[in-house]
């Protein structure tokens, strides 16, 4: 499934509708920390393990596009 991402640094949260992720973290985006911190919440929240999500487009930008394998 291939998922549209927005991600917001001033507060946690998750919020998913249809097939776009509105995602909140904590970690600055430095040295690849926000997108490592973003991978293992949505891989938590789907239940799955972090290797199942893959950033595809985006991995220096807010908008990303990622895949989650099944």
């Amino acid at each position: 499934m291939i998922y549209t991402l927005s991600v917001d640094f001033t507060k946690e949260f998750l919020d998913i509708k249809d097939n776009h992720i509105n995602i909140g973290i904590s970690s600055k985006p430095i040295k690849g920390e926000a997108n490592k911190e973003l991978i293992k919440k949505i891989a938590k929240h789907f239940q799955i393990s972090s290797s199942q999500v893959k950033i595809k487009k985006g991995h220096k930008s807010t908008e990303k596009i990622i895949e989650i394998l099944q």
